[in-house]
């Protein structure tokens, strides 16, 4: 017998970090992409909360980080 498909999952929205509370990504019909963001505040959100893989184990990366947040601090 076949299972019938449970709808309340789909309606769910999933928990997101409060800073990209409203963020919807859609695909059209022509498979482009539509968000309600602007692709660069996601990049900036991006930037602030993940580790970059490729970047992690360059120390010159650190030292670049600590001149900005010199900048930041005055």
């Amino acid at each position: 017998m076949a299972k019938k498909a449970d709808n309340s999952k789909k309606d769910k929205k999933p928990r997101v970090n409060p800073e990209l509370e409203g963020f919807e990504l859609n695909i059209d019909s022509f498979g482009e992409l539509t968000s309600t963001f602007d692709i660069d505040r996601i990049n900036e959100f991006l930037n602030r909360n993940v580790e970059d893989k490729k970047l992690k184990d360059r120390e010159d990366i650190d030292e670049i980080k600590g001149e900005d947040n010199k900048k930041e601090d005055k």
